[in-house]
C-alpha cells in the first residue's frame, strides 16, 4: 500500500484516493464485523453501497469503528518485538538463525519492508481518520474531539518507532498525494517536535476518566498519552519534563503488586493494552514463546545472559516470569494462555503499565541529581521482586542499576531492550563481544530499498547499508 504513498506519480490523485477509499472501507467492514461487547466500539456496518471515505464519518458509530481498525491494525504488528529482542541479547535464536540475531541485516530486508509499510499504512488511516473528523457536520463536538486525540495519539506512538529504528524518517500528517509522493527525511529532533506537538494536542483532546470504555484501557487517555510524553523526554534526554510527566502517571495509577497478575487483562498497573478481536481469545505471544520439551524451528529463547547472568538469584521474576522446558531452554512466561479455553478473555497485550514509569522517573531523577529519590523509584520495583533496596548511590552506577532493572522488568516487552541500549550508547560495549556480525552502523535499520526506489527523496540510506 505504502507504494501509493511514496513516489508514484503517473496514478492520477483521483484514482489515488479511490484507491485508499476502497481499502479503507473495505478494513473498516472486517473491522466491524469482528467487534464485541464494548459500548464504544459497538458492532455496527459501514454503508456497503458506497465507496467514499466521507461516509465513515456520518455517524459516531462508523467512525469509531474505522478508529477500532487502526487499534486492530496496530495490534497486529507484534512480531517485530521478537525481532528486535533477537537484535538485542534477550533472545537467542538457536534453530532459526535469523538476520537479526547474526547482525547480517542488508536494505533490502522483507521483515524491515513489511514493518515500514504496515506503520505508514497506520499513519495514513490515522491521518485519513482526522481529516474526516474534522470535514465531519454530522458529528458532535464531543465525538470530534475524542476521536481526534486517540488519532493523535497513535499517530505520535507509530512515529515514535520509526524514528527510534531508523533514524531521520518522514513525519506524514496528512493524505495529500502531492505531498507525500514527494516527501523526505527530516531529523530526529524535528520528528520528535511533532511526535510532542500531537501528543500535547491530544492531551486537550481527551479525558481522564475511562469508565465510559467498559473493556480495561483499551482506548487512550489522557494517562495514555502523558506516558507516552515520559518515554518520550526520556529518549530525549529532557529529564525534568520525564520526571513531570512520569510522576502524573504514576499519581493516577496503582502499580500492580501480584506478579502473577502484571499481565492480566484487569490488572491495576495497566495504562493502555489491545482487547483482542474475538471473545475469548487472548494474545498471541504465549503461543510465540511457550513450550514445554524444547522450542521449535521458529522459537527463540531467553537468553542465558539474562536469566543466569542479569537476575538475582531470589528475583521473584524470575520465579514468576520465566519458563524452562524440559530440554533445559527458559522462555518467556509473562503471558501464560496458550489456548483459547476460558469464556472470556485473561490477558489483553499490554503496551504501557506503571513500571515502565517508576524506571522513566528513577532514570530522570538520577540524572536531575535527585539520588534518594531515584533510589526509591527503583527500590519500588525491586521490592516487589522481593529484592532488597539498590545499593547504587552515585548517578553512574545507577545508571547502571537502572539498565539493569529495565532488562529484568521490561525483557519481551515492545523492544525496550534495544531502545534502552541504544538510548544509553550502551549497544557497541554489550552485544560486539556476543555479536559476530555487529557493526558500529547497527544502530539504526536501513530504509527499506523498496521504498527507496519509489521515492529517492529518502535517500541519503543509512550508513552501513550502501
Amino acid at each position: 500500500m505504502l507504494k501509493y504513498l511514496f513516489g508514484i506519480k503517473k496514478i492520477s490523485l483521483k484514482k489515488l484516493t479511490n484507491i485508499f477509499s476502497f481499502v479503507y472501507i473495505t478494513n473498516c467492514l472486517i473491522a466491524t464485523s469482528v467487534l464485541v461487547g464494548c459500548d464504544s466500539f459497538v458492532n455496527v456496518d459501514l454503508p456497503k453501497d458506497q465507496l467514499v471515505k466521507e461516509s465513515v464519518f456520518e455517524n459516531k458509530a462508523t467512525a469509531t469503528a474505522a478508529l477500532r481498525n487502526i487499534y486492530g491494525n496496530l495490534r497486529s504488528i507484534t512480531n517485530f518485538d521478537r525481532l528486535l529482542g533477537m537484535y538485542a541479547d534477550e533472545l537467542d535464536a538457536p534453530n532459526d538463525r535469523t538476520s537479526f540475531f547474526d547482525h547480517s541485516i542488508i536494505q533490502s530486508n522483507q521483515s524491515i519492508a513489511n514493518l515500514w509499510s504496515s506503520y505508514y499504512s497506520i499513519i495514513f488511516s490515522t491521518n485519513s481518520l482526522i481529516e474526516g473528523v474534522e470535514g465531519s457536520s454530522a458529528l458532535e463536538l464531543e465525538d470530534k474531539t475524542q476521536l481526534t486525540g486517540e488519532a493523535l495519539f497513535i499517530r505520535a506512538y507509530v512515529h515514535t518507532k520509526l524514528v527510534e529504528l531508523f533514524g531521520p524518517i518522514p513525519y506524514i500528517n496528512t493524505t495529500n498525494y502531492k505531498t507525500n509522493s514527494e516527501v523526505s527525511r527530516i531529523s530526529e529532533d524535528d520528528v520528535y517536535s511533532y511526535v510532542i506537538q500531537d501528543l500535547n494536542n491530544a492531551l486537550g483532546s481527551l479525558g481522564e476518566d475511562v469508565s465510559k470504555f467498559p473493556e480495561k484501557r483499551i482506548r487512550v487517555y489522557n494517562t495514555t498519552v502523558k506516558a507516552l510524553l515520559a518515554r518520550v523526554y526520556l529518549y530525549t534526554f529532557k529529564w525534568e519534563q520525564a520526571e513531570r510527566m512520569a510522576s502524573e502517571v504514576i499519581d493516577e495509577v496503582m502499580l500492580e503488586q501480584n506478579l502473577d497478575e502484571v499481565f492480566l487483562k484487569d490488572s491495576s498497573g495497566t495504562i493502555w493494552q489491545f482487547v483482542p478481536d474475538v471473545a475469548g481469545e487472548n494474545t498471541s505471544v504465549a503461543e510465540t514463546f511457550i513450550f514445554i520439551n524444547n522450542p521449535s524451528f521458529t522459537q527463540p529463547t531467553l537468553s542465558t545472559l539474562l536469566v543466569e547472568g542479569t537476575f538475582e538469584s531470589n528475583d521473584l521474576r524470575k520465579s514468576n516470569w520465566v519458563g524452562q522446558g524440559t530440554g533445559g531452554a527458559y522462555y518467556a512466561f509473562k503471558y501464560k494462555e496458550v489456548t483459547n479455553t476460558q469464556p472470556e478473555s485473561l490477558e489483553y497485550l499490554v503496551e504501557f503499565r506503571l513500571a515502565e514509569q517508576y524506571l522513566i522517573r528513577a532514570e530522570a531523577r538520577a540524572e536531575l541529581d535527585k539520588i534518594s529519590e531515584s533510589q526509591a523509584d527503583l527500590n519500588v520495583i525491586r521490592n516487589r521482586a522481593g529484592l532488597a533496596n539498590t545499593t547504587a548511590s552515585t548517578p553512574n552506577q545507577l545508571r547502571e542499576a537502572i539498565l539493569r532493572e529495565r532488562f529484568v522488568e521490561l525483557f519481551t516487552e515492545g523492544g525496550h531492550r534495544w531502545f534502552d541500549l541504544k538510548r544509553m550508547r550502551k549497544a557497541e560495549e554489550v552485544l560486539a563481544p556476543i555479536k559476530p556480525g555487529w557493526r558500529k552502523t547497527d544502530i539504526l535499520l536501513p530504509i527499506p530499498e523498496s521504498e527507496i526506489l519509489l521515492n529517492p527523496n529518502l535517500l541519503p540510506q543509512n550508513e552501513g547499508y550502501n
